[in-house]
């Protein structure tokens, strides 16, 4: 059976984050639980820090409830190093489909995504193969790969 799970991902600004990651994967801002008016009031009630409130939005969800929730965690300590973990954002349609119609199809969600605020790292082919994908940073400098 599977396991229910959330990511959390440590942040600067957890509600840019949030903001730019639900128009990125088509998931929306996650309302609070029953019985509490905003996240806050949750958090609160679980006896968090002050220091992991925010104001504006931290969370997201899959509108269709199939991926998991992620949590922007509001983070002091800025980020230094390579992350270990990052999101793979598949855009290019099936693999029987043609290398040009992948590159058109990725690059096109590339500008999508850098027009919210991402970076475009680079695109990533290898002569011989049938891969193309595109290296991207989020508006905090996190990894993710769309492809």
């Amino acid at each position: 059976m599977p396991v229910h799970f959330q990511l959390v991902i440590d942040c600067a600004d957890p509600d840019r984050l949030a903001r730019f990651w639900s128009a990125a994967l088509g998931y929306e801002l996650a309302p609070p639980p029953a019985g509490f008016a905003t996240w806050n009031d949750f958090y609160r009630d679980l006896g968090l820090p002050e220091e992991y409130l925010v104001d504006g939005a931290d969370r997201i969800s899959d509108p269709d409830g199939h991926g998991p929730e992620i949590w922007f965690r509001g983070e002091l300590d800025a980020k230094t190093v390579k992350d270990r973990l990052h999101l793979d954002i598949h855009a290019s349609g099936e693999r029987t489909d043609p290398l040009e119609t992948h590159r058109k199809r990725v690059d096109a969600e590339a500008a999508r995504l850098a027009g919210l605020g991402a970076t475009i790292s680079g695109a990533m082919s290898s002569e011989g193969h049938d891969h193309y994908a595109v290296g991207m940073k989020d508006p905090e400098g996190n990894e993710f790969d769309i492809n």
